[in-house]
């Protein structure tokens, strides 16, 4: 993938397996978003993207870092949009409001973490079988991301294949199979759960480096 003459993503070589999560890290700009863009259809690209369900967009729930939703539309009418686009019946809206979300309330005035709690609702009710999630912990409460991070474990269970980006490595090794280090558009490292302490400890020494030391504060 590219625009104009700049390469974002490049020379990416990636399995995901059934009933795994896959975590995705890196700075900001290393491509994390550009590469579930493309993995969701949204972005052009040149290469191949095989799955066993196609097209993979009509199977996959992308819960972006900033959900956009239509002006006058409540939370209980994007969830009945959304269910409704991909022709899955859904019966008591209410009931299946884990986040207590104020369905009947326009989606514009929600919170950033309703929002986002509201756009993972409405995918997971889908019953898609890929879930890319873009930040999913990031400006949600304490209690919000203890569910969400059980929800994982369950779909998880029921065979799903989910893509995690975080910045917080805590949530990913809570979550992750499998974390993939993206860098200037090319994934350099994949770790495995026993080795994801290494792979902390060396991010936060490629990060912080003498940094600390330039602002005098010691």
């Amino acid at each position: 993938m590219s625009y104009g003459n700049h390469s974002i993503l490049k020379n990416i070589n990636i399995e995901f397996d059934e009933g795994k999560v896959y975590g995705i890290v890196g700075k900001n700009g290393a491509g994390k978003t550009s590469l579930f863009r493309c993995i969701a259809g949204l972005e052009k690209y040149d290469g191949i993207i095989n799955s066993s369900h196609y097209p993979i967009k009509n199977h996959l729930g992308l819960l972006p870092t900033e959900p956009f939703f239509f002006e006058k539309i409540t939370g209980k009418e994007y969830i009945q949009l959304l269910c409704n686009a991909r022709k899955k019946p859904i019966n008591d809206i209410e009931r299946n409001n884990v986040f207590d979300l104020p369905l009947n309330q326009y989606a514009t005035t929600y919170s950033t973490g309703m929002k986002k709690k509201l756009a993972l609702t409405a995918i997971l009710l889908q019953r898609n079988e890929y879930f890319i999630l873009d930040e999913p912990f990031n400006g949600v409460d304490i209690e919000s991301n203890i569910l969400l991070t059980e929800i994982i474990h369950t779909l998880k269970k029921l065979g799903k294949t989910i893509v995690i980006s975080s910045h917080i490595f805590s949530t990913l090794s809570d979550t992750c199979d499998e974390i993939n280090l993206l860098n200037e558009g090319s994934i350099i490292k994949s770790v495995q759960r026993e080795d994801f302490q290494l792979l902390e400890k060396e991010m936060k020494q490629m990060t912080v480096g003498n940094r600390i030391e330039k602002l005098g504060l010691l």
